[in-house]
């Protein structure tokens, strides 16, 4: 047993206390000194894998960016979470964009969320940490504040094989049908660029009605058409297996105002796919085609329309020495090219849709399969097809005493289903508005008569190889108007159709 003479003094312990510290200090200076950062760290992990208790559970980090490109898997967790909130969560974050027809809910930093898998418990932890990045570039001592994002995916380790080839890919596959049930669609044009310029698309929320239901076409030609689009999008292996790029091109061909960009806008609209609006520009170049295909996104459309309007493209087979293309000009063969060549395959899950109002003007070659895959003619409107902008703008689903008249009219008259959703749209009475169809109608029948009619005196022009004063003009068009027994008013649009298709500079018109 100590006596109390063999106990130290309280001054002695703090001498000791003091030298013990003071020789600690000194050997982690000399450690810090001499032994490099990576070895210490190596080194304390070592000792610490020791004393730490073995644990049966596998932790997968799954950090918001991979090097210079976004992680796929961040971003697929985070959309497929969302639907896993626990209604007892404390704190949640609620956002809601223009275009969204739903409140997105998310979770806050911290947040534990639970989920099951095929009898697997898996455990997720969303992690934020802030830290200072020091600008040691400059000298200044200055910083900014950033922050970093992952998940945590806890789970019993004898799992692993199961949630790596399994649950991660289902996580993939579920947030992908969300988010195509959630997104906004985007209708992108080219902003202010110059050749050889940045590429920057200017991009604006889609938020067209157009739907397959909607649109004034023939049920037969509708459903044609989904079932290629459907096909196309699911047969992903099937193009990879056959070599071919997974691509589709569509030429929609036919008269002003059949309804070509509401065909567009629906299959954007049934497919959920991005538009992209290219308008083709003389300051153009090869090249600059090959680099706004890659600048567009994969589920996308690439629109151009009246391609037979856009530009005057040179000739591929150009005599050499006559009318050669100007250095750096677009081209017909760089325009085939940007459509199924090499090119063509940076990407995948792509339409390209070419719309005309003159499909006999279009060069054969962009209008052969693998260019332009299927060619839908936008024709005028039907009886069928009348009865859907019926239903769409009068809500009449059933019969009508005026449908047979009008469907009579419409079989022998060429007119546009804008024509008829225009005068549909002057009343909402249901009798009045179809009345004036009716009137429309006969209008347009009397104008194509009166058109058909006037043929002759617009072909016989060009044959009278002499000079004619304006009064043997006048006697001419009276001769073949009495002949073919035309009204007065319809002899003086003859005689100035005649004039306006074939000027004749030895005459001039007064007023």
């Amino acid at each position: 047993m100590y006596s109390v003479r063999e106990i130290p003094s309280a001054s002695s312990m703090f001498s000791a206390y003091a030298s013990l510290s003071a020789t600690i200090m000194l050997f982690r200076s000399a450690v810090n000194e001499l032994i490099p950062r990576p070895i210490r760290r190596y080194v304390y992990s070592a000792v610490g894998e020791l004393f730490r208790q073995r644990s049966n559970k596998l932790t997968l980090v799954v950090e918001e960016g991979n090097a210079m490109s976004p992680n796929l898997v961040y971003e697929a967790s985070e959309v497929y979470l969302r639907t896993k909130i626990s209604p007892s969560a404390n704190r949640l974050k609620v956002s809601k964009g223009p275009k969204e027809n739903h409140l997105t809910v998310s979770f806050m930093r911290g947040e534990r969320i639970d989920d099951v898998f095929d009898g697997i418990e898996l455990n997720w932890r969303f992690v934020c940490l802030e830290h200072n990045n020091q600008n040691d570039g400059s000298g200044s001592s200055s910083s900014t504040r950033q922050e970093s994002r992952h998940f945590e995916l806890s789970f019993d380790e004898k799992f692993k094989e199961r949630v790596l080839n399994s649950y991660l890919p289902f996580l993939m596959s579920r947030s992908k049908d969300i988010k195509d049930r959630e997104k906004a669609l985007k209708l992108c044009t080219l902003g202010n660029w110059y050749p050889g310029g940045s590429i920057h698309w200017e991009t604006i929320m889609l938020d067209h009605p157009a739907k397959f239901e909607t649109l004034a076409m023939d049920q037969v030609m509708k459903e044609a058409i989904m079932d290629d689009l459907d096909r196309f999008v699911r047969r992903r292996e099937f193009y990879k297996r056959v070599g071919r790029a997974w691509k589709r091109g569509y030429l929609l061909y036919g008269p002003p105002g059949t309804g070509k960009s509401s065909l567009i806008a629906a299959i954007a609209n049934h497919l959920k796919f991005d538009i992209y609006d290219l308008q083709l520009r003389h300051s153009m170049h090869d090249s600059d085609l090959r680099r706004l295909l890659l600048s567009t996104t994969n589920r996308s459309i690439l629109v151009i329309e009246d391609i037979d309007c856009s530009l005057e493209l040179p000739d591929r087979n150009i005599v050499e020495g006559k009318n050669k293309t100007p250095l750096g000009q677009m081209t017909l063969s760089g325009l085939l090219n940007f459509i199924d060549g090499l090119w063509s395959s940076c990407g995948d899950e792509r339409i390209l849709i070419f719309t005309t109002n003159n499909k006999d003007k279009l060069d054969p070659a962009l209008l052969r399969p693998g260019r332009m895959d299927m060619h839908i003619h936008m024709s005028y409107l039907t009886a069928q097809g009348f009865k859907v902008l019926a239903s769409n703008y009068l809500g009449i689903n059933v019969y009508h005493r005026l449908f047979g008249e009008i469907e009579r009219l419409i079989g022998i008259t060429n007119i546009t289903p804008a024509q008829v959703a225009e005068e549909l749209m002057r009343s909402e009475d249901a009798d009045v508005a179809l009345e004036g169809v009716c009137k429309l109608l006969k209008r347009k029948k009397m104008e194509n008569e009166e058109s058909e009619t006037l043929e002759p005196i617009i072909e016989l022009r060009p044959e009278l190889d002499i000079e004619l004063s304006a009064e043997t003009e006048e006697e001419v068009i009276e001769l073949v108007a009495e002949s073919v027994e035309l009204t007065g008013e319809t002899r003086a649009e003859a005689a100035e159709q005649t004039y306006e298709l074939q000027p004749d500079p030895a005459v001039e018109l007064e007023t």
